[in-house]
């Protein structure tokens, strides 16, 4: 399965992606850096994707599912008002669900507006 590490300031997470459209294209632009944006109960960065909308887009999102906003050529982490309940957070709009976190994405919380984040394949993973 094909992963990608996302570093958002000091926290680690690996993502497993799904197979679509948008997960193809944010491999193949990896690794790439941006920089984090934080807006209520979500941290958001850019990225040098272009996507469209795809047909099986979504306004919700599952625990640690990770999606692409089309309108703003951005990853969203949704982390909800609260995560306990396990059930899926609602989103702005509909956003491509490309992926999975595998690490619980709770731990994005302490995450300040401006962080470094830097977007890689995760060949290690990728080996096992």
């Amino acid at each position: 399965m094909r992963r990608l590490r996302l570093t958002i300031g000091s926290t680690v997470i690996h993502a497993e992606l799904y197979d679509t459209p948008t997960a193809d294209a944010l491999y193949a632009a990896a690794p790439f850096t941006s920089r984090a944006m934080t807006w209520g109960e979500e941290v958001v960065f850019t990225t040098p994707v272009q996507r469209w909308r795809e047909a099986d887009a979504r306004r919700s999102v599952r625990p640690n599912e990770l999606a692409f906003w089309v309108d703003r050529d951005a990853v969203t982490i949704e982390l909800g008002p609260d995560r306990a309940d396990k059930q899926d957070v609602p989103l702005s709009m509909p956003c491509n669900i490309w992926g999975r976190s595998v690490e619980d994405v709770e731990q994005l919380r302490s995450i300040m507006p401006g962080a470094r984040i830097l977007l890689e394949r995760d060949e290690e993973m990728v080996a096992s």
